[in-house]
């Protein structure tokens, strides 16, 4: 049960963080930031560089209008990057999770969605529409060529094609994190019946493409392409086994770490509560605390009502001899909306909790609404490395 001043809506609302440093905000979708970081920038600087003899080729002439076209057409580009990552969005918004942000960046875009699928099929699906979105977008473009009037539309249109579904099939690569890696995932959590070991296995599976994509320059582009590598194919590929390897990594650490969430339940790691009234002096309510053994102070109307916690980090901050003229709600903190939480939030639930207002301590109640103690938020960080030790 939630308590009277924190509807359901509340604890399910998206946390709401700080725009990362450096993105700019181009606008919304559903709700939902979408942000560009300065990379962006470079990278359509390098693709008007790079496709500016295409141009040339296509439509002679042009001169400084040939770079240009050359940014237009990664605009166009990161676009149908957008809608991969639209469609991830919209469908974890459709099984109720919040997104708070999608960030273009030079390797592609980013989804920030909170939380994790509570069920396999809930983690296929938001994995798998992305490259669905860019097979479907690359399908349409190479429809589109063959209608296309103009030798240098046509080149977009066959750009657009090509990238679209090269970045829809190596999305389904089997390992994170690719969206390939999170079906596995799902195929393994639905086999096997946990998430944890469908991440590890996807994880695994990532660094070893991450492995094999460091070895395509060196043994397989030649005999498979016919090219020999040059000094930036060897960079590029490294790039990208960076990417996949670091992501994959992270992947298994987060993996580790929400194992250990569950077992974080606040009624565990509540403590005793001492209420006095607001104006009792901090002296006395110091001593009645340690006399009943209670780790936290909360502060009461004349009917009971609690008010306010008084802040551990400001008690300890107070001389000793100033405690008997102070009246000890000047060291509370007010019972605003989000620091009363109901008692039996554990895991991901009561990170998300905390984390949306950040506090030192909390009140925990019963479900009839009755104080059954104080959560300081050092014991959760406490309780945490030690279960991940």
């Amino acid at each position: 049960m939630v308590p009277e001043n924190a509807s359901s809506a509340d604890l399910d609302a998206p946390i709401r963080r700080p725009r990362p440093a450096g993105t700019f905000r181009i606008g919304q979708i559903s709700g939902i930031d979408v942000l560009v970081t300065p990379s962006w920038f470079l990278i359509a600087a390098l693709l008007a560089v790079v496709l500016a003899p295409h141009v040339e080729d296509a439509q002679p002439g042009l001169g400084f209008w040939k770079y240009v076209a050359g940014v237009a057409f990664a605009v166009l580009l990161y676009l149908s990057v957008l809608l991969h990552e639209a469609a991830h969005a919209l469908m974890a918004q459709h099984y109720g999770h919040p997104v708070s942000s999608i960030t273009l960046h030079f390797l592609g875009g980013m989804t920030a969605i909170d939380g994790e699928a509570r069920r396999p099929r809930e983690e296929f699906w938001i994995a798998v529409v992305g490259p669905l979105t860019s097979l479907a977008v690359g399908a349409v473009a190479a429809a589109l060529w063959f209608v296309t009037p103009g030798a240098l539309l046509q080149l977009t249109v066959f750009g657009l094609a090509a990238a679209n579904l090269v970045v829809g099939v190596l999305n389904l690569i089997p390992g994170l994190p690719l969206d390939g890696g999170r079906v596995l995932k799902s195929a393994v959590w639905a086999i096997g019946g946990n998430a944890h070991r469908g991440t590890v296995a996807a994880g695994w599976a990532g660094r070893i493409t991450a492995l094999l994509a460091l070895a395509w320059p060196l043994l397989f582009q030649e005999p498979l392409l016919g090219t020999p590598p040059r000094l930036m194919d060897y960079v590029l590929w490294l790039v990208i086994a960076l990417f996949l390897w670091s992501g994959a990594t992270a992947a298994m650490q987060s993996a580790r770490l929400r194992r250990t969430l569950p077992s974080l339940v606040a009624r565990e790691l509540a403590r005793r509560t001492l209420t006095v009234p607001a104006d009792l002096p901090v002296a006395e309510a110091v001593r009645r605390a340690q006399e009943a053994g209670a780790g936290s102070i909360v502060t009461v109307t004349g009917s009971g009502a609690p008010v306010g916690i008084v802040n551990e980090q400001a008690l300890l901050a107070t001389p000793e001899e100033r405690r008997p003229w102070l009246a000890v709600s000047t060291l509370s903190r007010t019972l605003e909306d989000g620091l009363r939480l109901p008692v039996d939030l554990a895991g991901e639930d009561l990170v998300r909790a905390i984390t949306r207002m950040p506090a030192h301590e909390y009140l925990l109640e019963q479900p009839d609404g009755t104080i059954y103690g104080v959560l300081a938020t050092a014991d959760v960080d406490r309780a945490f490395r030690e279960r991940n030790r």
